[in-house]
């Protein structure tokens, strides 16, 4: 299903409007994250409302990668081990 918008100017940015009756379809509300990924074409945006499941995923990742710049030395000394 698709279906055409125009973006609307806001400021010196442009906004796309979604109509209630979408926003109901998909669950979504406007205190709801949205992710915005560049579809694999490089020319679609694809909006996904963030779960919960989706926020920690990507608290994880961050720790994650913290502690590997702060500690990734030592883990590879102790892999040698």
């Amino acid at each position: 299903m698709a279906i055409i918008k125009r973006l609307t100017k806001l400021g010196n940015s442009s906004a796309l409007v979604i109509d209630r009756p979408i926003m109901e379809l998909l669950n979504m509300s406007c205190d709801v994250p949205v992710e915005i990924t560049m579809g694999e074409d490089g020319k679609s945006l694809i909006l996904r409302a963030v779960t919960d499941e989706q926020e920690n995923h990507k608290k994880f990742e961050a720790a994650l990668k913290q502690t590997n710049k702060r500690h990734g030395g030592a883990k590879k000394k102790l892999a040698k081990r």
